[in-house]
């Protein structure tokens, strides 16, 4: 296996998900807003590393297993320590959503991926999109968990809340595109 430099920001963002965990609890004013910087670190290297591997032409078979990893596994880390500091029902619904279509999409491409039509479920510019939304009010969340009132707080769960639809939306056209093989594999059997 051949890391590389998109390959090595990947897995820094591996790193930082436990690094942000313990320092979300240490007992310091500014613990919140250090851990809003550094998901915005890694936000910034999940852009990176896939403009490097496209740029450079260092995309590999790892890297393309390993990033969708990363950043699900950023994610589900992060709301689920929001919605810890934070038990409100919009918040935990708009994670609840966010989580649960984060495995269904990935069990999807694995199953697609299974029977040779991964293509049909590829990362599409909606669920770019999504991602870019999520990452904002996560980051904005984060920042804002110290401050009950706020623009930067209010921001994050409209942008939350934002991504929440998204991540609706591109799962139904993810799933709209796998019909045709749902309906194939069932005819079959």
């Amino acid at each position: 296996m051949h890391f590389n430099l998109p390959t090595y920001l990947t897995l820094l963002r591996i790193v930082l998900i436990p690094i942000l965990a313990v320092l979300f609890y240490v007992p310091w004013s500014a613990a919140h807003v250090v851990c809003g910087i550094i998901f915005a670190i890694a936000a910034a290297t999940d852009w990176l590393d896939g403009y490097l591997a496209r740029r450079m032409g260092l995309a590999t078979r790892f890297g393309a297993f390993l990033d969708p990893v990363a950043d699900k596994l950023m994610v589900a880390v992060a709301l689920v320590l929001i919605v810890q500091a934070e038990p409100q029902p919009l918040i935990a619904v708009a994670s609840a959503v966010i989580i649960g279509r984060e495995i269904t999409i990935a069990s999807l491409r694995e199953w697609m991926a299974e029977i040779g039509q991964r293509r049909r479920v590829e990362v599409s510019s909606l669920g770019k999109w999504k991602t870019t939304f999520q990452m904002l009010a996560i980051t904005l969340l984060l920042l804002g968990l110290d401050a009950p009132y706020g623009a930067v707080k209010t921001t994050g769960e409209l942008l939350l809340v934002v991504s929440a639809v998204l991540t609706l939306w591109s799962m139904v056209v993810y799933l709209q595109a796998a019909m045709p093989v749902f309906k194939a594999s069932t005819e079959a059997e």
